[in-house]
C-alpha cells in the first residue's frame, strides 16, 4: 500500500510538472510568436515587458512614460485583451482619415505647415474618440497627455514643431502609432511598417540619392523593413503626401496602403 501511495504521489507530481511545462511553453511561444521582435524595436521596448502570462506575451511596463497607467490591467484576461484589441483596431482604421486629409489639402494647395497643424489636431481628436465607450481609458489617456505634453488633449502642433523644428516631421509624428501598445494586443506584425516613419534628421542625403537613382533607373523600388508608403514618397518623390500616387500604381499588389512588406517590389513614378 505504501508503494502504491508513493507511485500515485510521484505520478501526480510528474503530471503537474508536465502541465506546468505545457503552460510555460505556450506562454513563451506567445511572446515569440511575432515575425518581427517587438523588443528589437527601441520605441516598443521602452514601453513594454515580456510577460509569460499575458495573452500575447507582452504587457505595458510600469516604468513606461506612455503606457504605465495600463500596467495595472490584467493582461492575462483574454476577454479584456480582446476588447482592448478591438478598440485598438478601430483606432488604426480611423487613422486612415489622416492620409485622406493630407491628400485633399495638398490638392487644394495648402502649405505643409497648414497640413501639419490640421493633421496633428485631428490625430489627437481621433485618439480621444477611440475611448468614447471607455471612460476609464479616456481618463488615463488624458492624464498621460497632461504629464507628457502639458495638455490633456495631446501634444499641440506647436509643441511638436518646437521639438523637431520641421513641419514635415510634425506630419510624420501625427501618422506614427505606439508600437508597444500593438505588441500587447497582438497587432505588432500587422502594423509593423507604420512604426518607422523616420524624422528628417534621421535621413541621409546619400541614402536618399541612392534610392532615387535606383528607382529612376528601374521604375521600381524594393520595400525594406521600416518602410511605409509615405516614407517612400518622401524619400523618392520629395513629398510624403504623394503616397497615394504610389498606391494607385500598385493596387494590384497593395490592398491596404498601411500594409506593405519587406521584399515587396513596387512601381515608382
Amino acid at each position: 500500500m505504501k508503494q502504491v501511495k508513493m507511485l500515485i504521489r510521484y505520478g501526480l507530481i510528474s503530471l503537474l510538472g508536465l502541465v506546468m511545462c505545457i503552460i510555460f511553453s505556450v506562454n513563451i511561444y506567445a511572446a515569440g510568436s511575432y515575425v518581427h521582435d517587438p523588443m528589437a524595436n527601441p520605441s516598443a521596448a521602452k514601453d513594454i515587458v515580456v510577460d509569460p502570462n499575458a495573452v500575447y506575451g507582452y504587457a505595458p511596463s510600469p516604468s513606461s512614460a506612455r503606457l504605465k497607467d495600463y500596467a495595472e490591467y490584467d493582461w492575462s484576461d483574454p476577454e479584456l485583451v480582446a476588447k482592448m484589441r478591438q478598440q485598438r483596431e478601430e483606432y488604426h482604421e480611423s487613422m486612415k482619415e489622416l492620409y485622406t486629409m493630407i491628400t485633399t489639402m495638398k490638392t487644394a494647395g495648402a502649405s505643409v505647415k497648414d497640413i501639419a497643424i490640421m493633421v496633428s489636431i485631428r490625430r489627437n481628436e481621433i485618439r480621444l474618440e477611440s475611448y468614447k465607450d471607455d471612460p476609464e481609458g479616456l481618463a488615463k489617456v488624458k492624464k498621460s497627455n497632461l504629464e507628457n505634453y502639458g495638455n490633456e488633449n495631446g501634444g499641440t502642433p506647436e509643441f511638436f514643431y518646437n521639438k523637431y523644428g520641421s513641419w514635415e516631421t510634425v506630419i510624420e509624428k501625427a501618422l506614427s502609432v505606439n508600437a508597444g501598445a500593438d505588441a500587447c494586443l497582438g497587432l505588432y506584425d500587422e502594423y509593423y511598417d507604420t512604426y518607422f516613419i523616420s524624422t528628417s534628421e534621421e535621413k541621409t542625403d546619400t541614402a536618399k540619392t541612392d534610392k532615387k537613382t535606383a528607382a529612376a533607373t528601374s521604375g521600381e523600388y524594393t520595400v525594406v523593413a521600416g518602410d511605409s508608403l509615405s516614407r517612400i514618397a518622401g524619400s523618392l518623390l520629395g513629398d510624403q503626401t504623394k503616397w497615394k500616387i504610389i498606391f494607385d500604381m500598385n493596387v494590384d499588389k497593395i490592398r491596404d496602403p498601411n500594409l506593405i512588406c519587406p521584399g515587396q517590389v513596387i512601381k515608382i513614378p
